[in-house]
């Protein structure tokens, strides 16, 4: 399928896990692609697989950052059809209380100043049609003990795009992506470790009655799915990518 075919995609977090996924599944049906992330050189790495697409270094909590990365768009492409706000980060599990400041702050502004900042830059630049898509997670609508500032940034992420589709419409929908526990490379637990253990891996499943963890593959369809015709009368969802888990 080409559903793609003449837009223009933008990609935060593009450099590893769920961003990288999404930038070749949208590139694989027709778009072009700016890939965005602080680590340019994986971004770059990327951007090698993909023809004609463009890779920059963004933080995506700075707000010159998101400027610029909105004027590379429109430099090489001419508009935004689709803003993917994918970037975001956890912390490592821990009670809220035994967390530093500076972490919490950190955290936040990845999670949910960023989704803000793209939006606020971008939307002029977005033609009728055009989608905003954010990743939130399955923890903002049931959160586990030991990782509540992340649980709250990703609630809030949801409450953002709900409101984003009010603000936005009729022009651009706006709506996010809830995925259950998936290898991204990120430490989620307590462990310092990306991966999990065997009896943590279990415990997750075990929990999710399709019976596997998410991949960055299922969050790229979700994502493509949202942006594309088919869902044109859909604005303001938070779409489970769980398994089932939230049943």
């Amino acid at each position: 399928m080409n559903r793609f075919e003449d837009k223009s995609v933008v990609v935060t977090g593009a450099a590893s896990g769920f961003g990288v996924a999404i930038a070749k599944k949208f590139a694989e049906e027709g778009a072009s692609v700016l890939l965005a992330d602080i680590n340019l050189e994986g971004a770059e790495k990327v951007a090698a697989e993909i023809p004609g697409s463009v890779a920059i270094k963004v933080d995506v909590s700075d707000e010159e950052d998101n400027k610029a990365m909105v004027q590379a768009a429109v430099d090489n492409f001419g508009k935004i059809d689709v803003m993917c706000c994918n970037a975001g980060g956890p912390h490592r599990g821990a009670y809220m209380t035994r967390m530093e400041v500076e972490d919490f702050d950190r955290m936040w502004a990845i999670n949910v100043r960023s989704i803000f900042l793209a939006t606020k830059y971008c939307v002029e630049h977005m033609p009728p049609g055009s989608s905003i898509i954010s990743t939130a997670s399955i923890a903002g609508k049931r959160p586990r003990k030991g990782l509540t500032p992340y649980n709250a940034s990703k609630g809030a992420v949801i409450t953002l795009t709900k409101g984003m589709a009010l603000e936005l419409a009729p022009n651009i929908r706006a709506n996010c992506v809830c995925p259950v526990s998936a290898p991204t490379g990120f430490d989620m637990t307590s462990t310092g470790k990306a991966e999990l253990s065997e009896d943590m891996e279990k415990m997750v499943i075990d929990g999710i009655p399709l019976g596997r963890r998410a991949t960055p593959e299922d969050v790229a369809d979700a994502y493509a799915f949202l942006a594309s015709d088919e869902a044109k009368f859909l604005t303001g969802v938070a779409l489970d990518i769980d398994g089932g888990r939230s049943i």
